[in-house]
């Protein structure tokens, strides 16, 4: 007799509040398909399934967001917790799934019962439980719908961290070095506020802030500092002018920080009305990058402005009061208790003002500090207004779904099946009337939002003669929005990622999906083309020996590409970043800073390209040198010479044998590696090309290892689309013992990806394995719900030694 648990498709488990069954599909390349007779069921079931693969990641997510982490791990966590909970949703809960889309409180309510569902299993199963709850002897919680649009701390936020560093450089060393840490576009001077003592912000005042926002690194538990990169990425979409097919393509391929497992997760969810793929966040419903059909989108960071320090005078009789529009109004305290593993329960205090959560108290200078942030209103838990566009039809249904989507700011792309693309930035941007949202402003009632700028008032494009968008998170306002609108921001990203994508797009002809993945993996680096004209005609003198001639040599020979087989590109990171960067700032701030400060102002301002300084300002100090012939001569040869000696030391005496990937590497690691010593919690070193100003981005710290880029990648054949290719490195399941765990990681490391399937045939075709959800009652259980391999299987080994050069 057949086991009762298994059917023709596959193993069948019961999912309670299922109305039919539901068919799920994994393919080889482990992207589920889900296929559903209504909606509900749908979501349901990506709840389920979702949970399957990704459940510790999931429960740490939720506990990260909601402030549960010293449940597991300890009293040390307290502090991000309380941290944590001063940056959840607070607002009536009504309004706020009012502020989604129609649906979206069904399907989250849906999606959430699928998780649940799973994680009762794991209770009647400990079997089935995630190897890391095993090792940290915990069990994952239950969830409620709420938690999934009251946590917001996941989101894409930096403009507060900016306005704190130029309060410091302002305060510290003034206007002309200000100008050199971060350049403004447009063009633009920051101006003090009136009313604000610079000297009042403490150094410390965004580490709440930072705890709030910031994954826990387990086990070594330190204050997090400002993110070391910015994250954002590239899209485009090109017309059917430039294409092969005469259909349009689409691209995008976000750049977030490199883990194990892969920050998002793909899916396939189809019903009757509803037939989507593509790629979101594991911990939401439906997708955020991909296609439904008729309709593709992709994404990259818009850097809408959406936060804003203020700084308050408090009260020396009562300091939880502060002085607001001539009065002094008493902070909102809220008490809530925190459970401790090991311990009794802690009690935390929250404070608020009428702008925020209270991040920093000064009670002897009396001043009180207070974060206010879009994304703490209601309709912005991140990412969660994709719900609204899944079922777009249209191109202009697209856009009109955008008026929904409230963070992080975003450049949305589009295209359709009858050649129309499009670009359209979504996001809620506040009114400043008075201020320009570069500096901290006092918190006194002179500096108040005036509402949000409707939508529609937001720039975009249809169809433009060019046949091709393509955006990379520059400064892309056109003249004639800010003409008649002030700048959403005045912090971008270089635009030299985006000039790339123009170079190779301009033009071109018979574009195929593959060639979007080629240009995805593209590495020549123009900011280091512009750079390098500074040695044309540049002869070292003959008393500093032969290695500047040669470094010049070699680098003048190059075609800026970093490619992992170049020596020049080795030796020109090295140079920049660690040699050329700082003289240029020693030279130029020798006069303008006493000398037993400028060791310190440049450690800071070369150690850190989000608050320090990027190579916008290397090339602008180098054109302010080329005037002064003889200080640019000595200048790049000094730095020129100290680069060549490092390299020899890294990478050997023969520069025959440089490499870039010898020293450029990656070399992900699951949140628990601190904590345990287990095959599974690193993969392997890859050696890596590109940098952070390639289209391939590929940040990397101070040891050369990548810190951030794109391990998710999708290229969309528009209206045929079981051509479209993806990645999702290193591989789609959250479970170390999966055969998906890290299978697509050295396919990820050669700039490769799998195809992206959607047609029913298609997918049975490629079928790695099924299973069925029935509704409860209908059927026992079947084998462990995961797509497991042979225990102690876990995929991707251990990571070797660090090599020594």
């Amino acid at each position: 007799m057949a086991d009762p648990g298994v059917a023709d498709g596959g193993p069948q488990y019961p999912l309670p509040g299922l109305q039919e069954p539901v068919e799920v599909l994994t393919d080889t390349f482990g992207v589920p398909h889900i296929y559903a007779a209504g909606e509900d069921d749908l979501f349901r079931a990506q709840g389920f399934n979702v949970a399957r693969e990704r459940l510790f990641q999931l429960d740490l997510w939720r506990r990260r967001g909601l402030g549960r982490l010293a449940e597991v791990f300890g009293p040390s966590y307290l502090a991000r917790d309380r941290a944590a909970r001063l940056f959840l949703y607070r607002g009536d809960l009504r309004g706020e799934w009012l502020a989604y889309g129609s649906s979206t409180k069904r399907v989250v309510t849906a999606f959430v019962a699928g998780i649940n569902a799973f994680v009762d299993r794991c209770r009647e199963q400990p079997g089935l439980l995630p190897v890391e709850f095993r090792e940290l002897g915990c069990a994952p919680a239950r969830w409620r719908p709420e938690d999934v649009v009251v946590i917001r701390s996941h989101g894409m936020f930096a403009n507060v961290e900016q306005e704190v560093a130029r309060a410091r450089m302002l305060r510290d060393f003034g206007p002309a070095v200000e100008e050199l840490r971060q350049v403004l576009e447009p063009a633009h001077t920051a101006t003090v506020p009136d009313g604000l003592d610079l000297a009042a912000i403490p150094d410390d005042v965004l580490d709440v802030y930072r705890l709030a926002t910031s994954m826990p690194v387990l086990g070594e538990e330190d204050l997090p500092g400002p993110r070391t990169h910015a994250e954002g990425s590239n899209n485009w979409v090109v017309g059917a002018r430039h294409t092969a097919t005469g259909r349009p393509l689409l691209a995008n391929d976000p750049h977030r920080a490199l883990e194990l497992p892969s920050l998002r997760y793909l899916a396939h969810l189809s019903a009757p009305g509803l037939d989507v793929i593509g790629g979101g966040e594991p911990a939401l419903p439906g997708v955020s990058i991909g296609h439904n059909g008729h309709v593709a989108f992709g994404l990259t960071v818009f850097a809408i402005d959406q936060e804003d320090l203020y700084v308050y005078r408090t009260n020396p009789e009562a300091p939880h009061e502060y002085w607001y529009a001539g009065r002094w109004e008493p902070m909102r305290v809220v008490r809530e208790k925190v459970r401790v593993r090991g311990g009794e329960e802690a009690e935390v205090e929250l404070r608020f003002t009428r702008h925020g959560p209270v991040v920093r108290e000064c009670p002897r200078e009396h001043t009180a500090f207070a974060v206010r942030a879009a994304w703490l209103e209601a309709g912005m838990a991140p990412y969660l207004g994709s719900m609204e566009y899944l079922r777009a039809r249209s191109a202009q249904e697209f856009v009109d779904a955008l008026n929904r989507w409230g963070s992080p700011g975003e450049n949305q792309v589009y295209a359709t099946p009858d050649g129309s693309i499009g670009w359209r930035p979504a996001g809620l941007v506040p009114i400043r009337p008075n201020w320009d949202g570069t500096l901290p402003v006092p918190g006194d009632g002179c500096y108040e939002w005036a509402g949000f700028h409707d939508a529609d008032r937001l720039p975009g494009l249809t169809d433009p003669p060019e046949d091709w968008i393509a955006t990379a998170n520059e400064m892309n306002l056109p003249p004639g929005f800010l003409r008649r609108e002030p700048p959403v921001s005045y912090e971008w990203e270089p635009r030299f990622r985006r000039d790339r994508i123009a170079e190779v797009l301009r033009g071109a002809a018979g574009l195929r999906v593959a060639d979007c993945v080629r240009l995805q993996a593209d590495t020549v680096n123009l900011a280091a083309r512009r750079l390098l004209t500074h040695l044309d005609g540049l002869t070292p003198a003959p008393e500093l020996g032969p290695d500047p001639a040669r470094a010049v040599g070699l680098l003048r020979a190059w075609d800026c590409d970093e490619t992992r087989e170049s020596a020049a590109a080795a030796l020109f990171q090295v140079w920049l970043r660690r040699h050329l960067r700082p003289d240029l700032l020693r030279h130029t701030l020798s006069d303008a800073v006493a000398p037993d400060a400028l060791p310190g102002l440049v450690r800071l301002l070369a150690a850190d390209e989000t608050l320090g300084v990027d190579i916008r300002t290397d090339l602008l100090l180098l054109d302010r040198l080329a005037t002064d012939r003889a200080a640019l001569v000595r200048v790049l040869t000094c730095s020129l010479a100290a680069a060549w000696a490092e390299c020899r030391e890294l990478l050997g005496a023969d520069p025959g044998r440089w490499r870039w990937g010898r020293l450029h590497h990656a070399a992900p690691e699951h949140v628990l590696a601190p904590l345990l010593e287990r095959p599974w919690v690193r993969l392997p070193e890859r050696e890596r090309p590109g940098s952070g100003e390639t289209v391939q981005c590929t940040y990397y710290d101070a040891d050369f290892r990548q810190t951030d880029g794109a391990t998710f990648r999708i290229a969309i054949d528009v209206g045929d689309w079981d051509r479209s290719l993806a990645m999702n490195a290193p591989g789609q399941s959250g479970r170390p013992e999966s055969p998906h765990w890290a299978d697509l990681y050295d396919r990820w490391a050669e700039g490769g990806a799998f195809p992206l399937l959607y047609s029913r045939a298609a997918v049975e075709a490629h079928t790695g394995s099924r299973y069925r959800l029935v509704p409860a009652g209908t059927a026992a259980a079947g084998a462990a719900p995961a797509d497991t391999a042979p225990a102690g299987a876990a995929r991707g080994g251990s990571a070797p030694a660090r090599r020594s050069a």
